[in-house]
């Protein structure tokens, strides 16, 4: 709200009276105050490329049996994290005596996006039932990328398995974790 005052003054010069008003202007205000709350909460997220979400490892000649097989899957993670993180992996077996998984190693490293070197640490791990970390970083990451290679065991250690009349398929669900650190 504006509101004016009106003063006047009277004087004379060279016996003319001149009357003089001057405007002031004044604003009235009136002020209030709110308090904002920003609640910021951590977040982690860890999503499988959903292209790469089947992986194989084929030993397809002697020599795979003799070198092993890699199969390598390029961002194959995604990482959002607000905060320091660690990336785990494990396996689940469909049979509680099939083991196979642990003659395979998965190796992380540095995506399309990749994490800062200075602040992530990659570890290959023999996958195991038990989770064990793979990746541990003491920042956040806001989308970025990890590229993991699947790799089979060399030195003919599958070839025991493998029945000369018949291809064997062994399925293990591989289970990636994120945990704040």
């Amino acid at each position: 709200m504006l509101n004016r005052l009106i003063i006047g003054r009277m004087f004379i010069k060279n016996g003319i009276a001149v009357i003089a008003l001057h405007f002031f202007s004044f604003a009235v205000q009136a002020q209030s105050s709110v308090t904002l709350n920003v609640n910021l909460y951590p977040i982690q997220t860890l999503v499988v490329n959903a292209e790469q979400k089947s992986v194989d490892l084929s030993y397809n000649t002697r020599e795979d049996y003799k070198n092993g097989v890699v199969s390598e899957q390029k961002d194959h993670l995604t990482i959002y994290s607000t905060g320091g993180f660690q990336v785990k992996v494990n396996a689940i077996a469909a049979s509680a005596t099939d083991k196979t998984f642990e003659n395979i190693a998965v190796l992380p490293t540095s995506g399309s996006q990749p994490l800062s070197n200075s602040h992530a640490v990659y570890t290959q791990k023999n996958i195991s039932e038990t989770a064990q970390p793979i990746i541990s970083a003491t920042k956040g990451a806001i989308n970025k990328n990890v590229n993991i290679s699947y790799k089979g065991a060399a030195n003919d250690t599958f070839a025991d398995f493998a029945n000369s009349n018949s291809v064997i398929n062994k399925s293990y669900t591989i289970v990636y974790t994120i945990i704040s650190q």
